[in-house]
């Protein structure tokens, strides 16, 4: 795999990692306000749905080709959103 795919992989994998922080406090709220069974049901849908997501814009970079700095992106990506998200909360707060 060429330098140029490797990049995108990994900015593709970091802006992945953003998503799935954003759309996992809208599923949240929506976990907490339903039925435990509901909550269930919607948890694995939502766990299946990103995963092929996932998958599939990496078939469409790299033929599918998984590394492990890739979930290191993913992770990197989440937690810079949740520090983004801390700081913006504290800022509008005052």
């Amino acid at each position: 795999m060429d330098i140029i795919v490797q990049i995108k992989t990994i900015i593709v994998s970091f802006l992945f990692g953003i998503f799935f922080s954003i759309v996992l406090g809208f599923n949240y709220k929506f976990i907490i306000g339903g039925r435990k069974v509901l909550g269930i049901i919607l948890t694995f849908m939502f766990v299946i749905v990103n995963v092929l997501l996932y998958f599939i814009i990496m078939r469409r970079i790299n033929y599918g080709i998984f590394h492990q700095y890739e979930i290191l992106s993913i992770i990197l990506g989440f937690f810079c959103e949740n520090l983004a998200h801390r700081f913006i909360y504290k800022c509008f707060k005052k």
